[in-house]
């Protein structure tokens, strides 16, 4: 029998082993199961060290490893980032304002920061009785009043929202009153809104809520719609809606002037405090009747319209 014949019927050809430099994958190294992955990953030369491939943990040592940028080129862009945030906050959610006066004292000193919500008036949100609010000078209330010079520092903090605009001229009052409402001051107060005497705890003491003088502090007027009125906590020394009855608005504020409801002195430290509606706006009783109509005439509406809202979205989507 010759060595090395094959017949039809013959065996498998061996696997491993050695070879003649004639056999079948001469002059290539014979492989286990491990090296044949080795090769799938990344192939082995022929002194038998792998080329290619991938290191353990799964990145290909062949890459070249990326640098990692230095931490100064990438402040720029930190700093930019934060302007922009800052920028987008003090346009549509929060502002710091400086209290420049003393016509709210005691609940807020000559000096203060507050933080004032911009949010809520985005959504439709009206001032309420008993709010301390931000709005623009609806018609020269502070006419005569000195105009501060920022430097520039000054300038940029204003811009980002970390400090107040010197040129927005801007008042901090309590609203008293809201549309529908009536207003009385008799005497030394108490102050009454729709015949209901306020419990004043805020007012400044050694004030009284009314004050008796012919310039406006005596007084009886009902708040249109769309506005409010408003005095300060120093109720003898606040220039607010009883001192400009001769303005355009007849001393009303319009709503579409309130920049937003102050809720929190931020600065300085020690002076870290909310502020909320005091309980006397909730009494019984406080709101009118027309108030309560309103609301009920405005609530269906309301509903159809937020009912409808789904079904046109459905009908776009359809169409």
């Amino acid at each position: 029998m010759a060595v090395g014949a094959r017949s039809g019927q013959g065996g498998e050809e061996p696997r491993g082993g050695s070879a003649g430099p004639d056999a079948p994958g001469a002059g290539h190294a014979a492989f286990s199961g491990s090296d044949e992955r080795a090769v799938e990953d990344g192939g082995v030369n022929e002194d038998g060290t792998r080329t290619g491939g991938q290191e353990p943990d799964g990145t290909d040592k062949d890459r070249p490893k990326k640098q990692q940028r230095s931490f100064w080129k990438e402040l720029p862009i930190l700093i930019g980032i934060a302007l922009v945030l800052a920028l987008l906050i003090k346009t549509f959610l929060v502002q710091a304002f400086s209290i420049p006066s003393d016509s709210m004292q005691n609940t807020l000193q000559q000096g203060d920061r507050v933080l004032v919500d911009k949010l809520t008036p985005w959504f439709g949100s009206e001032p309420e009785r008993g709010e301390v609010v931000v709005f623009h000078d609806p018609d020269n209330w502070l006419a005569g009043e000195p105009t501060p010079d920022p430097n520039a520092l000054q300038k940029v903090l204003s811009w980002i929202g970390l400090m107040p605009s010197a040129e927005e001229k801007d008042l901090i009052k309590r609203v008293i009153g809201v549309g529908g409402d009536t207003i009385e001051c008799k005497g030394t107060g108490p102050l009454k809104v729709n015949g209901k005497a306020l419990n004043e705890p805020y007012v400044y003491p050694g004030n009284t809520p009314c004050s008796q003088d012919d310039q406006g502090g005596q007084f009886k007027v009902k708040v249109p719609e769309g506005h409010i009125w408003v005095m300060g906590d120093h109720r003898q020394n606040s220039r607010d809606s009883r001192y400009n009855t001769a303005d355009k608005n007849q001393g009303f504020v319009p709503v579409d002037k309130v920049v937003g409801r102050a809720v929190v002195i931020a600065w300085p430290v020690n002076r870290w405090t909310n502020l909320p509606v005091p309980d006397t706006f909730d009494q019984p009783g406080l709101n009118t009747q027309t108030q309560n109509a309103a609301a009920l005439t405005a609530a269906p509406p309301a509903v159809a319209l937020a009912g409808a809202v789904p079904f046109v979205l459905w009908r776009r989507r359809r169409s």
